[in-house]
């Protein structure tokens, strides 16, 4: 026989009014779950708040009780020599428990006697979430007493069972504490069980002061914003479970920044969405529109870099601020080191020129890395067909490039020039996400308008790469529109660029129905290599 596993009680989302709790305490023979036994069980069950049961019994340990034992809990030999053991009481208390959230003072000791005895006996671990008085009296009143100890606590919220080192005793009085710390825990938003499981864990005083911010944030989608005094964002996110997210700012992260966000912290919006898709595209034009200082990776940069090959007579290729005239543009980056970066990339899979004047003195075309059109070493016409297979690589097939790409790469591993290996896996990578973002962002401009519907039943308006609009059927009101993009030929901006890749990303996932195209929705037939079936071709 082995133990179920607990239900979830709707993924920990309950109310606490909701939940079972099981209050219980053990006595022992001593402190080690693996050398001592458990000598009295007591435990009270409570449902909606009311008690609904009680398990007593003393256990007999199969051993002799150690003298300091008696002393301390009054239980003698001869008090358990016809009391049942531990394989006999267990399934009883099993029974009992249920699948109550069990509650208990420095429960962890309880935990690890009842979790021995029931591997022992074959049931494996209990399943069952627990919640410790001695954590939760901590973080709740830790400048209000000064001992933590279970008759200090019982003593201060006035229990009217004094606890003695009995079980049943000591259980009543945890119980009385339990509840006294909840209506605490209440004061500052703690309403449901996920909240109480991770109140121990909160970071300190300024953040269980501004728990209370969290309170009325739905368990839906969304994007959240957190505000300072001023009201400006100083971050903003996306998640699946409002309330569940933003609530692990308080305890389960421990990124210094983390502290920052909620040293400034003031008040916190939200909108919620439908799915988390509606959510990723909100937060990205949220960051760009309210530039949150905390949004290091995300925020909107000071300004954008192009790669171009230019229009000259001899086309090469440069990084730039602007879109201007050119035969191509890659783009838009962050920063001049990733732009570096893919036009490295490009020098690598084409011959195509470096040098910025004419002259003799092309270093490239004399390492034969690159021709150089003005020392005569390739014809108008031979480097015209250079220019073409550069552009018709990034919009139809790319496998000739790559390819080079892979012999190089090879040829390093082999030479054990592993640090330059990965220069170049890093440039693969670079050139890939520039290709494959500029066909995506392409074939949703020719595709004009999109009619969408995902596997969870929302239906999506897209205009040129951008979300103008979010049903929950085709033909109701939208539930989020918004202004139609024009249409471009390159993103003009990091929102729009990011924007564009999550549409690609959403059309291209398990599930989606497209409903109507007012263009044509289409990408070259031959894909860009990735990386690993390149290697392994």
């Amino acid at each position: 026989m082995t133990l179920a596993g607990q239900r979830t009680f709707d993924e920990l989302g309950a109310h606490l009014m909701d939940v079972p709790f099981c209050v219980l305490d053990l006595e022992t023979t001593g402190l080690s779950p693996d050398g001592d036994a458990i000598t009295e069980i007591g435990a009270v069950r409570y449902s909606m708040g009311l008690e609904t049961g009680r398990f007593q019994s003393l256990i007999n340990p199969d051993a002799p009780i150690p003298p300091r034992i008696t002393v301390v809990t009054g239980i003698t030999q001869a008090m358990v020599i016809d009391a049942p053991k531990i394989g006999e009481a267990l399934p009883s208390l099993l029974e009992f428990i249920g699948d109550a959230v069990i509650v208990g003072h420095n429960v962890r000791f309880d935990m690890s006697f009842l979790n021995a005895a029931s591997i022992r006996l074959g049931y494996g671990r209990l399943p069952n979430r627990s919640v410790d008085t001695l954590r939760l009296s901590q973080r709740l009143i830790r400048k209000d007493v000064r001992s933590f100890k279970l008759s200090s606590l019982a003593a201060y919220f006035g229990s009217p069972v004094t606890p003695n080192h009995r079980a049943l005793d000591d259980t009543l009085a945890t119980a009385h504490v339990f509840w006294a710390l909840l209506e605490r825990a209440g004061s500052i938003g703690v309403t449901h069980l996920d909240d109480l499981l991770a109140l121990p864990t909160i970071k300190g005083s300024r953040a269980i002061g501004k728990l209370s911010l969290t309170e009325k944030l739905p368990r839906s989608p969304g994007v959240y914003t957190f505000r300072d005094k001023t009201g400006d964002a100083i971050y903003i996110g996306k998640t699946t479970n409002l309330r569940a997210r933003v609530r692990s700012y308080f305890s389960g992260d421990t990124r210094r920044r983390i502290d920052d966000i909620l040293r400034d912290l003031d008040t916190i919006d939200h909108v919620a969405t439908l799915n988390e898709f509606e959510a990723s595209v909100l937060e990205v034009r949220a960051i760009s529109e309210q530039n949150p200082r905390y949004n290091r990776r995300s925020r909107k940069p000071r300004s954008l870099h192009w790669v171009r090959l230019t229009a000259e007579k001899y086309p090469r290729l440069s990084v730039v601020r602007s879109h201007g005239e050119g035969l191509m543009h890659l783009g838009p980056f962050r920063s001049r080191h990733q732009a570096e970066l893919l036009m490295h990339a490009l020098w690598d899979v084409s011959p195509i020129r470096r040098c910025t004047a004419r002259g003799k003195g092309c270093s490239f075309a004399e390492l034969g890395t690159s021709v150089c059109p003005h020392a005569g070493s390739v014809s108008e016409s031979a480097y015209r067909d250079i220019v073409t297979e550069l552009i018709d690589a990034r919009d139809h097939d790319a496998g000739s490039l790559f390819e080079r790409m892979t012999s190089r790469m090879a040829r390093l591993v082999e030479d054990q020039r592993f640090e330059d290996a990965a220069m170049l896996r890093d440039r693969w990578s670079s050139l890939n996400r520039a290709f494959s973002h500029h066909r995506a962002w392409t074939a949703l401009q020719k595709a004009g308008r999109i009619d969408a519907t995902g596997p969870d039943g929302i239906s999506v308006t897209i205009r040129q790469g951008n979300l103008a609009a979010v049903w929950r059927q085709p033909g109701q009101t939208p539930l989020f529109s918004a202004a139609t993009a024009a249409n471009e030929c390159h993103a003009t901006s990091m929102a729009a660029s990011e924007e564009a890749g999550l549409i690609w990303k959403w059309l291209n996932g398990p599930g989606i129905r497209l409903d109507g195209v007012t263009g044509t929705l289409t990408c070259p037939s031959s894909k860009i290599p990735t990386l690993l079936s390149a290697s392994t071709d």
